[in-house]
């Protein structure tokens, strides 16, 4: 029995509800094996729940990465937040050197829960180290925004030319993902791949928890690559997943509320 292998490199989210915690949860559940490199640990004030970033040292991620890429190797991959320049760098290099295929880059900017741009830039090394080559990008409005250089994205008009520059970036094919911003009371997505400009609208749904949904919806992606979709099948496996995720969405305390990892399985256990 072979099992879809899949890789994340990402942060730590103690609460459980984003990062590399949401990114197993959503592998687990679609059927593939989950591995991970681990590049930062968020932590929460629980008085506050300001966010506190610890970046992991340099060493002890590239010795991740070398027991992965070199003594396993994996299907399909994702990268959510890396923390800092050098990390972007050094993920960058042991990803080109691997060769491996069907990389979606998550181009995680901020925190949910607060305005702040962890490190501006971030987006630069990206836009050298990860984009070219990237078999998908997912940013939502705001980071789409800082990779195109582009003011606040208000109109679908704006996510298509934003979508261009990125493609023009190096990345194959462009996720810009949208909830409620363009259109109130409607996700509106966009796919480019290029040549073509693919809408997926849907109402938004609504326990209004979504702590960890951008997560949630590149795992799915990439779960869905590595099982052998095409990015635009595995990106309609991902909406879907993520739409069941959000209304099973729950608070978790007064401060955050994540998404349901396990709704599409309950629902057809009902």
């Amino acid at each position: 029995m072979t099992i879809p292998k899949t890789l994340t490199i990402a942060g730590s989210d103690t609460s459980g509800g984003a990062g590399i915690q949401a990114d197993l949860k959503t592998f687990q559940e679609l059927g593939v094996y989950g591995m991970t490199v681990l590049t930062t640990v968020v932590a929460m004030k629980p008085e506050t729940w300001d966010h506190q970033v610890f970046p992991v040292e340099l060493n002890v991620v590239e010795a991740q990465l070398r027991t992965v890429l070199d003594g396993i190797g994996f299907d399909a991959m994702k990268t959510g937040m890396l923390g800092s320049v050098d990390i972007i760098e050094l993920v960058s290099k042991h990803i080109r050197r691997s060769g491996l295929p069907q990389i979606v880059i998550d181009p995680v900017m901020v925190c949910k829960g607060t305005d702040e741009v962890l490190q501006p830039e971030n987006t630069e090394a990206m836009i050298e180290f990860l984009l070219p080559g990237a078999d998908l990008v997912t940013p939502n409005l705001f980071e789409a925004s800082q990779l195109a250089k582009s003011g606040p994205i208000r109109s679908k008009e704006q996510m298509e030319a934003a979508a261009s520059i990125i493609h023009d970036q190096g990345a194959k094919h462009v996720l810009i993902k949208d909830r409620g911003v363009i259109n109130p009371g409607k996700a509106m997505d966009l796919l480019y791949d290029g040549k073509n400009y693919e809408w997926y609208e849907a109402d938004v749904v609504g326990s209004g928890y979504t702590h960890g949904a951008g997560c949630t919806t590149s795992a799915a992606i990439t779960a869905g690559l590595a099982r052998g979709l095409t990015v635009k099948e595995a990106v309609r496996e991902g909406k879907a997943f993520i739409t069941k995720a959000i209304a099973g969405g729950f608070p978790l305390n007064r401060f955050v509320g994540p998404t349901l990892h396990a709704a599409h399985r309950l629902e057809h256990q009902r």
